[in-house]
């Protein structure tokens, strides 16, 4: 028997976060970008400029996460199953604690610890989460996702960098731009493996006796995402929401919760044309309403998505 989830957030109730948000992150990146503009075409930067660019990144990293904090909360406390609600019980002050270790260990050792940073920041939503009573736990392990950037991002860019650079050496001067459209190419190949990978990493809870874990072949799952992503691209962008959904279908299928005595499988019942249209329906309204509409999209999006998905018996 299928148990299906249901999502009751309302774009009302939304709304604050998401305008703070836009206030205090959106326009404040904006402008910097604007800023940074100006300095490239040629306006003299100050000496004051090169010491506050990096304070200000800083402060608007603190600002945006804080915000996301209570939009995150709202959206897990939102989801019910069986007509009951996810709890969160996760202090705003634990996690900026832990935000603000993450951002400064990640600082000091350039960029090595963000894999323990993004693990730490993941496991404290999952793990801050209950349903039942029963508290959820995030099995992750920072040290694999180390691995994973490693071996499926820093190495193949390091290789294919270093051959485009010989094949520029070796008497490709005059062919740069196209050089340059290989080099974009090969690096967003190269980001399917890691999408794939950090997804599946990020899908290892315990709940009760059960592990969630994803049953996914590495080669089968990459080339869906592949041809997803190329089916988007050469629809000029028109047809990614059914881009999304299919791959959302593919992994939700693909996910087990598995115990010693029962299995249980996550599913969601598709519905391409409708679903097609109704995503973009929303996202139109957000574009109209220059994303003041988003909080009701989101709901509404995710209310009919959550709607579809089940769990059941394997």
């Amino acid at each position: 028997m299928k148990n299906y989830f249901s999502f009751r957030l309302t774009g009302k109730k939304l709304l604050p976060f998401w305008l703070l948000f836009l206030a205090f992150f959106i326009v404040p990146y904006l402008t910097f970008i604007f800023r940074m503009k100006n300095i490239q075409m040629g306006e003299s930067p100050s000496s004051s400029t090169f010491l506050w660019i990096p304070l200000f990144i800083f402060l608007l990293i603190i600002v945006a996460y804080a915000i996301l904090f209570y939009i995150i909360k709202l959206t897990i406390e939102s989801v019910f199953f069986k007509d009951k609600s996810i709890e969160f019980n996760g202090s705003f002050g634990k996690f900026i604690g832990t935000l603000l270790l993450g951002v400064f260990l990640s600082i000091i050792t350039l960029g090595v610890y963000m894999p323990w940073f993004m693990r730490d920041i993941h496991r404290f939503f999952i793990d801050n989460s209950a349903y039942n009573s029963n508290n959820m736990k995030f099995q992750g392990k920072g040290s694999k996702l180390f691995v994973i950037f490693l071996l499926a991002v820093v190495i193949p860019m390091i290789v294919s960098s270093l051959i485009m650079a010989r094949f520029i050496m070796i008497g490709a001067q005059g062919q740069m731009s196209s050089v340059l459209i290989i080099q974009q190419i090969v690096m967003n190949l190269i980001l399917i493996p890691y999408m794939y990978l950090v997804y599946k990493w990020a899908v290892n809870v315990d709940y009760k006796e059960f592990n969630i874990r994803w049953k996914t072949d590495f080669w089968n799952s990459c080339g869906k995402i592949f041809i997803e992503i190329i089916l988007t691209i050469i629809t000029v962008g028109i047809y990614w929401p059914l881009a999304t959904l299919r791959l959302y279908k593919y992994f939700t299928d693909r996910t087990l919760a598995t115990s010693a005595e029962r299995n249980l499988e996550f599913g969601y019942d598709i519905d391409p044309l409708n679903d097609f249209l109704f995503i973009w329906g929303q996202a139109l309204f957000i574009i109209v309403t220059l994303g003041i509409y988003y909080p009701w999209a989101f709901c509404k999006i995710w209310n009919r998505v959550l709607s579809k998905t089940y769990l059941q018996e394997a």
